[in-house]
């Protein structure tokens, strides 16, 4: 009886595993194509010097392309932008989102209505919208911003905000701001709604206020939310890159380039492929080490 039953699951088990073989094949098969091959081709190609044009190596040159990644000033300019980008929209994307969630979540009529209007830049195309902050900055009059703080008496002349390094890089961080927080907005929303209502009416009965309740409940419960976003938005900011290209595309002089952007120009524009294979490389190590310090903390927090 004991062999017939062991029988039985093997054959079962066979059967099943049979059924499922050619979806783990196909799927082995896309992602070696598509993931594997382009990761350790692209491994390769950073450490040569590669003719594209040909599609053949010229030469091996070793960790020499990872070095020019710490000799080279405009890649230096180029992390320094990135890691700005980051510090400064991770936090501004988290605080706005979750201001934001919490106070639809204290509202009863018109949720939806609201949501709606915050997550319309998220599903609005990029490039439509770099090209109306471009033009919301334009340099002179004719720019929105500049004519409005003229109106306002906040200026007394015109500021060409794409043509300056610092205003330019001011403009990216608003834009990756403003371009991100609806989303972050409906992830904390879905967190906030698990909260119970008897520990904010509990809370009411011990005398505590809205920012009481903010800083000792709503921040504290929805800890794992927030690192959640902490990793997923670090990621994203060290992948920026669309908005840059449309709305300043390196200007002024490459002040204003990011790690991705800087890669794409380095291939594309001066076709330096091995190059721009280790600048990925690098970036690829970043994240994965950033993305690892991160669970680390968060596992420690749980802890």
């Amino acid at each position: 009886m004991l062999r017939k039953s062991l029988g039985s699951r093997i054959r079962v088990g066979f059967v099943q595993w049979i059924h499922a073989f050619p979806f783990i094949v196909g799927g082995l098969l896309l992602m070696s194509v598509f993931v594997l091959y382009p990761l350790f081709r692209n491994v390769y190609i950073s450490f040569t010097e590669y003719d594209v044009i040909n599609n053949q190596t010229v030469q091996v040159v070793g960790f020499e392309n990872y070095a020019r990644c710490f000799q080279d000033p405009k890649y230096h300019i180029a992390f320094r932008n990135t890691l700005m980008y980051t510090l400064i929209t991770v936090p501004g994307q988290m605080f706005f989102g979750l201001v934001l969630a919490c106070l639809i979540n204290a509202i009863n009529k018109g949720k939806t209505l609201f949501r709606i209007i915050c997550y319309l830049p998220v599903i609005t195309s990029w490039v439509v919208v770099s090209l109306i902050f471009k033009y919301l900055f334009m340099s002179g009059k004719a720019g929105f911003v500049n004519y409005t703080l003229m109106q306002l008496g906040v200026l007394d002349k015109p500021v060409a905000w794409l043509q300056n390094e610092w205003t330019a890089n001011i403009v990216l961080w608003l834009f990756g701001i403003w371009k991100g927080v609806g989303w972050v907005m409906v992830i904390y929303l879905a967190a906030l709604q698990n909260i119970p209502s008897s520990v904010y009416e509990a809370s009411e009965i011990d005398g505590a206020g809205p920012i009481r309740r903010f800083f000792s409940i709503t921040i504290p419960m929805v800890k794992n939310t927030t690192n959640y976003l902490l990793v997923v938005l670090t990621i994203g900011g060290f992948g920026a890159y669309i908005h840059v290209m449309m709305i300043t595309e390196g200007a002024p002089l490459g002040t204003t380039n990011q790690l991705i952007n800087y890669m794409y120009n380095s291939a594309f524009s001066v076709y330096d492929f091995g190059y721009a294979a280790a600048q990925a490389v690098v970036i690829g190590l970043i994240v994965f080490v950033l993305t690892l310090v991160q669970r680390r903390v968060s596992r420690d927090q749980k802890n």
